[in-house]
């Protein structure tokens, strides 16, 4: 029992030793600096850039061929593919029924004329009356307007080319019977190429008619053409925010044809913008932000709206001014209202042991 005393006693002193190891350490760590971090300054200046998008060719000048008049098919010489010119005959429909038709009224008309120019000679003399002239006279006219719209009619059961183009499609074939308004041709001209860009309504300001542009098919990915703005189309959809524009190709070549993907590049005019790295721009559940720093190196976290991406900006419609400084590196650990430093500089408080009351 003796023995065991002097350990009783050592017990204590050595439990003590060990409680004040972990405080002498913590004393003597040293503070982790606060966290670096790389700023720049909001901008607000004129912007420029060029955008590529894809677009699908088609021909302006696009025309599907109806007969006017029902009837048997006897001539139709013309494929898909194959070029026509100007007035060349296309389709040709039995017309043996309207043409009888057509003598018949020419021949009534003729006696009306005969009629009216006898009438005309016993009016002079008196022996008949005016009432009777009258009538005779007015026959003579439906005489002349039915056999003008027999003519017009016989005229109808023949198509020909409006323009110079290629046929594209060809839904018919001679001997067919077809009614009135039925489509047996399309007539295209590939020379009115157009193509068609879907664009964000933030693009949209920055482009004008008349604007050029240069297209690159994949098809010819060697090969560039120029061409410019037809139109910019006044509404924009609802649903998809993005408006229709129409691109004209200055002379398109032969292997160019409707129904192709083409790739744009357009050149925005500057307008001026707010802009900021798109490094600086940050998103979360609840939406866009942006962590500033005031002149005391303290971070904020700032709200904004954001615009169109240019190249490795992005404008800001909503939530900062030119000047702010805001944080496009360093983004670990960072939150509202902590001291920072910037990348570089000597470290000199701790890392988020300091935050600002908002």
């Amino acid at each position: 029992m003796k023995r065991l005393a002097p350990l009783l006693i050592l017990i204590p002193l050595l439990a003590a030793c060990s409680k004040d190891e972990p405080a002498q350490a913590s004393q003597q760590r040293p503070a982790r600096p606060a966290p670096a971090v790389e700023v720049t300054a909001v901008l607000h200046q004129p912007v420029g850039q060029q955008i590529v998008r894809v677009a699908t060719l088609r021909a302006e000048r696009e025309v599907k061929l109806t007969t006017e008049e029902e009837g048997r098919i006897e001539r139709l010489p013309y494929y898909q593919g194959d070029l026509v010119k100007q007035g060349e005959e296309l389709l040709r429909l039995n017309d043996t029924l309207l043409v009888a038709q057509l003598n018949k009224a020419r021949a009534q008309r003729e006696q009306a004329e005969l009629d009216v120019r006898r009438l005309e000679r016993l009016q002079q003399s008196r022996v008949v009356a005016e009432d009777e002239l009258a009538r005779a006279r007015t026959a003579l006219q439906v005489a002349q307007a039915e056999e003008d719209l027999l003519r017009i009619r016989v005229g109808n059961t023949r198509i020909r080319a409006p323009f110079d183009g290629v046929i594209s499609a060809r839904l018919a074939e001679p001997g067919d019977t077809v009614g009135r308004f039925a489509h047996v041709l399309t007539l295209t001209d590939p020379r009115s190429l157009l193509a068609d860009l879907s664009l964000s309504e933030l693009v949209l300001p920055a482009l004008a008619v008349g604007d050029s542009v240069v297209l690159r098919l994949d098809s010819l990915s060697s090969q560039s053409f120029a061409g410019r703005i037809l139109r910019i189309h006044p509404s924009v959809n609802p649903q998809t925010r993005q408006g229709l524009v129409e691109v004209r190709i200055d002379s398109p070549p032969p292997v160019m044809r409707p129904g192709q993907l083409a790739r744009v590049s357009l050149q925005l005019r500057p307008l001026p913008r707010t802009t900021i790295p798109f490094a600086a721009l940050r998103r979360d559940t609840e939406g866009e932000f942006v962590f500033t720093m005031d002149k005391n190196q303290v971070l904020h976290r700032v709200p904004v709206v954001s615009g169109i991406q240019l190249g490795e900006t992005v404008e800001i419609l909503e939530g900062l001014q030119a000047g702010q400084m805001v944080v496009k590196g360093g983004f670990l650990g960072l939150a509202e209202g902590m001291t920072v430093r910037l990348a570089g500089q000597t470290a000199s408080r701790p890392e988020g042991g300091e935050r600002r009351a908002p």
